[in-house]
């Protein structure tokens, strides 16, 4: 099942096992049973310290448990771990021994402290870049606490499941039966959904901060970029994030960042937050931008949270990219997660044989086309103007496609379901005016972006698109608050781009500083 260059790497991770481990297996006669034998049968030979029993009874086959010896198991893969969930199966093998997750030792004791009982599920695709976030945290969790049970799903394997449960996105987190939440999600989010205080002590922590030199808010290539800068300059930097990585942790596949070949948004995300830790930061992160007080002159900028803490800053870098545009449409939010979908990397497998739409005839529109046709039974694609936008080696690709078909000049008007989930796509023709209808089971939405500024209307100044109008040291309106990424009206949204800008937008705000009288604490 295994190459043999990853049996040696697997090999040395299985030397860190802590206390000998158990797999049991429940199988069929399938192949998939076979290929999951097969795997566990190279991971058993691989250490003294595992063992493999086939006498599992478990209703989902093919599906193993991994458990120390002697206690009963709590972290189980239906389905088979490989691809973006090889990694998890190698964390879930040494945590389950007894080998500590790189978690806080304040967010373990939070794990070890939660009562009751917790029955984890998540379904997942193996195609999915998000997923394993979510699948590695539960297992975590599995490991730590003996009221936390988990089991990761392979909703492509397990479809009647899934269509039982009208899952349409992934990952989809269920809790001892019922709905928990969907999308990417790090165990602060997971430990603040189970631990309901856990805001209030985090609020109360927050307004006690002391004043920073540079606050920045947002985590993504561009806030990092404008932290680490800062902090070289050795002056009190502060991060807040609503999500570190932000954007980027949607994207596949990124082969343009120079000097880096090849790369995949998580794994950038990942180090552009330990490059940032690195340097004495301050990162805050699930932590959301809500008002944005300017300060007097010679007085300290105020960031206020959504939790009612405020942060105070003598300047402010707003690096708080840009979201997936909508649109805005009946049906849209009432079947979003249901048939209405933003990423098709992680959601078109649960779309296999079916018939999708994808909305928007751009670079993303295109691909995602592409993309899902080796999939989908059928792929529709609509665009609102009367010629596609992608580039022209994608526009080739897509037309010699026999499964897509290439709708212009159409203006989607309505996304249309029944019983709880998307069953067609209704759109006007632009040129003739007529109405018409698409029966389909998916609809993938991929128009381009909007900017997160929604919060600073009325305070700096915005572009008619809503980005932050700066200038070319990355000055905004306000005196001490600087802008940098796909948040502003800097052209050509590109990772380069927005770190070269949050570089630039952090030693603007140290010049500033050094120009500028220190605030007179009250």
């Amino acid at each position: 099942m295994l190459d043999a260059n990853i049996k040696t790497q697997l090999k040395g991770y299985l030397e860190k096992l802590v206390d000998p481990i158990e797999l049991v297996a429940s199988l069929d006669g399938s192949p998939r049973s076979d290929e999951m034998r097969a795997l566990l049968e190279d991971i058993a030979s691989l250490s003294g310290k595992v063992a493999l029993l086939e006498k599992g009874h478990d209703a989902r086959r093919p599906s193993f448990t991994i458990g120390r010896v002697g206690e009963p198991a709590r972290i189980r893969f239906a389905g088979l771990p490989m691809g973006h969930e090889f990694t998890s199966l190698i964390l879930a093998l040494l945590q389950a021994s007894g080998y500590a997750p790189k978690f806080s030792e304040a967010q373990i004791g939070q794990i070890r402290e939660l009562a009751g009982q917790y029955r984890f599920e998540t379904y997942i695709s193996l195609s999915c870049h998000n997923c394993p976030d979510v699948v590695q945290a539960l297992n975590a969790m599995a490991a730590l606490n003996p009221n936390v049970q988990h089991v990761m799903v392979d909703g492509a394997l397990f479809q009647d499941e899934v269509e039982a449960r009208g899952i349409m996105a992934v990952p989809s987190v269920w809790l001892n039966g019922e709905p928990f939440g969907s999308g990417r999600m790090t165990i602060e989010d997971i430990l603040a959904r189970l631990d309901t205080g856990a805001a209030e002590r985090e609020a109360a922590k927050l307004a006690e901060k002391a004043p920073f030199d540079v606050l920045v808010v947002g985590g993504g290539p561009a806030g990092a970029a404008a932290a680490v800068y800062a902090a070289r300059k050795g002056i009190r930097t502060g991060v807040l994030a609503e999500r570190f990585g932000g954007q980027v942790m949607d994207t596949l596949a990124i082969e343009n960042l120079i000097s880096v070949p090849h790369t995949d948004g998580p794994r950038l995300g990942r180090a552009l937050e330990e490059h940032v830790r690195e340097y004495e930061v301050e990162i805050m992160n699930l932590q959301r931008a809500e008002a944005l007080i300017p300060g007097e002159a010679g007085g300290f900028h105020e960031v206020r949270l959504a939790n009612g803490a405020v942060l105070k800053s003598k300047a402010v870098i707003l690096a708080t990219g840009a979201r997936w545009r909508e649109l805005n449409v009946p049906g849209e939010q009432e079947y979003r997660g249901r048939g209405v979908a933003y990423c098709p990397h992680c959601d078109g497998p649960l779309f296999r044989g079916k018939h999708v739409a994808v909305i928007g005839g751009g670079n993303s529109g295109v691909e995602a086309a592409i993309d899902l046709a080796g999939i989908v039974a059928h792929v529709t694609l609509l665009e609102f103007g009367d010629a596609l936008r992608a580039d022209a080696v994608l526009q080739d690709k897509l037309m010699s496609l026999s499964n897509v078909t290439v709708v212009k000049s159409a203006q989607t008007t309505e996304v249309t379901g029944a019983g709880g989930k998307v069953n067609g796509l209704a759109y006007t023709d632009r040129v003739t005016g007529q109405g018409r209808h698409i029966a389909l089971e998916g609809v993938f939405v991929q128009i381009g972006l909007l900017p997160n500024t929604d919060w600073l209307k009325g305070v700096v100044e915005l572009s008619r698109f809503g980005e932050i109008e700066v200038d070319a040291r990355g000055q905004t309106s306000v005196p001490g608050v600087f802008g940098a990424g796909d948040c502003t009206t800097v052209p050509y949204k590109q990772i380069v781009i927005a770190m070269a800008e949050g570089a630039k937008a952090a030693l603007s705000a140290f010049d500033h500083l050094i120009r500028t009288p220190a605030p007179v604490r009250a």
